[in-house]
């Protein structure tokens, strides 16, 4: 599941980002609106948490804009404003929800899984990801494999997230550092080998065919060969 965060304050802004990441949720920043705007028409997000009392184009305007130029996806307003005129202008904007700050992740996160949930009625094809008998549904965050629930960690899930949005796409480390981790890679680090071991060991070993495959020199790929 990936998020974009639209907040201009650092210290709220990776609040967050650290908050999705230990529930195995990936999360960019942009810190501005027009920021945002290029973020969503280069990069596919699930949701978008966008703060109200940005520097420039306000939250309001840029929810605006990012509708007119097509984003489908939940948005969720987070703001200091509490009136309910603040609000209502935030829903007309093309808000789904709104947060009135100062608030708890807890609450933060019920919301954005609310809102994950209901897109997922109206739009299931989304947020359910398919590869040969391998099925991900990240709302709910389960794994299915020749109809076998397989219990996953969150940072496992990340990772096969990521293999099931790119099939067929030989992977570098260092592509999947920065997208499952979030970090720079370390060439002499193997954390990514080791949770690749994990994951093959769910997802691989008790089934015939092997899905995840060493490309060598390369990195890994999700292929059906």
């Amino acid at each position: 599941m990936r998020i974009l965060i639209v907040e201009d304050q650092v210290k709220t802004s990776q609040f967050l980002k650290k908050g999705f990441a230990e529930v195995g949720y990936s999360a960019d920043i942009a810190e501005s609106g027009t920021a945002a705007e290029s973020f969503v028409a280069s990069s596919e997000y699930d949701l978008v948490i966008l703060d109200v009392m940005l520097p420039g184009q306000n939250g309001i305007d840029t929810a605006r804009h990012l509708r007119r130029d097509g984003y489908t996806g939940p948005i969720l307003m987070l703001t200091a404003l509490s009136s309910t005129k603040d609000k209502v202008n935030g829903l007309d904007a093309g808000a789904d929800d709104y947060l009135t700050k100062p608030f708890s992740f807890d609450e933060l996160f019920a919301r954005v899984r609310a809102l994950l949930r209901r897109n997922q009625n109206k739009n299931s094809s989304n947020s359910v990801l398919k590869y040969s008998d391998l099925e991900i549904d990240l709302v709910q965050r389960k794994v299915v494999r020749s109809q076998q629930e397989i219990s996953l960690t969150s940072k496992e899930f990340s990772l096969l997230e990521y293999f099931m949005r790119n099939p067929e796409r030989p992977l570098g480390r260092t592509s999947i550092a920065e997208h499952v981790w979030d970090i720079d890679f370390d060439s002499e680090s193997n954390v990514i080998d080791v949770y690749i071991n994990l994951l093959r060991k769910k997802i691989d070993h008790p089934f015939p065919k092997k899905l995840i495959q060493t490309v060598v020199g390369v990195g890994y790929v999700l292929k059906d060969s």
